[in-house]
């Protein structure tokens, strides 16, 4: 893993969702083989591959608390503010330093455990919620996936926030057809889940052919399928999964967002909160 510190004049960036972002670091070595945020390889100087390099994002101007009062503030949109590097730099918790008190609506979304050290912070935000991505209870496919925590540790972690009177919500993303149980997952976890969100799998760029090889290789049942919907663009099966899900849930009372395509979540969700949770008001 290469790591470099680099200076930036703001933390605080405009994003295409919700209203504000605040990517405490630039890469990611959870290595989600999925990962659309691999596009932002692009934009730095490091010959390594996406999740082979982290930059420790260091900076001496203090976030505007007036700036962001009223408005959302999603951590994180192209990184994970708590990948394991950030046991070492606290730059996520030096960030929530600054944030408590706050009036912001802040949501924060991991992968990792490590959100835990945190509760004693996070408690005192007065608009919180935090989600958690879970699309398997497999926990090989996870393995084969990313490099975070196990599912077992997540869906506890979410437990714990849910029983510290915390808005919960379990992002499953991205969902795999055929391979992604969502029925199982919500199953299993709808007792300390305030909301569920779901996203389909968007496959494009350098990731596209390691997923389609992977599929290939270790659900080859399933191959034709990704090749209609990823290669040929026929979405119908794409479309029933999606239906199928949302029936479900209209069904059996689970709160949800639907944020099957990632292109329409950005373009309806431009200066919006995220999800149901509009008051953020879990106290």
């Amino acid at each position: 893993m290469v790591i470099a510190e680099k200076q930036t004049k703001d933390l605080l960036t405009a994003s295409k969702i919700g209203r504000y972002a605040i990517n405490p670091y630039v890469g990611c070595p959870h290595a989600c083989k999925y990962c659309y945020a691999s596009f932002m390889k692009r934009f730095t100087n490091h010959p390594e591959a996406w999740g082979e390099f982290i930059d420790v994002k260091r900076c001496d101007k203090k976030i505007d608390l007036r700036k962001i009062t009223g408005k959302n503030v999603f951590m994180s949109t192209a990184t994970d503010c708590y990948n394991p590097y950030e046991a070492k730099y606290g730059i996520t918790r030096s960030i929530l330093e600054q944030l408590v008190g706050s009036d912001c609506h802040l949501q924060i979304s991991t992968k990792n455990k490590l959100i835990l050290r945190d509760m004693d912070l996070l408690k005192r935000m007065k608009h919180l919620s935090v989600a958690m991505s879970v699309n398997t209870l497999d926990e090989q496919f996870r393995r084969d996936m990313d490099k975070s925590s196990t599912i077992r540790e997540r869906l506890d972690t979410l437990r714990t926030f849910h029983d510290e009177g915390i808005y919960t919500i379990l992002f499953m993303s991205p969902i795999f057809i055929g391979i992604t149980d969502w029925q199982a997952i919500i199953e299993q976890s709808r007792n300390f889940i305030s909301e569920y969100w779901f996203e389909d799998l968007n496959l494009r760029g350098s990731y596209k052919p390691v997923i389609m090889r992977y599929v290939e290789e270790h659900y080859p049942h399933l191959y034709p399928t990704y090749e209609r919907i990823y290669s040929k663009g026929d979405r119908t099966e794409l479309t029933a999964n999606d239906r199928a899900i949302c029936a479900y849930c209209d069904a059996n009372d689970v709160n949800y967002s639907a944020y099957f395509h990632h292109e329409e979540v950005i373009k309806t969700e431009v200066n919006k909160i995220l999800g149901k949770n509009n008051n953020l008001n879990n106290k």
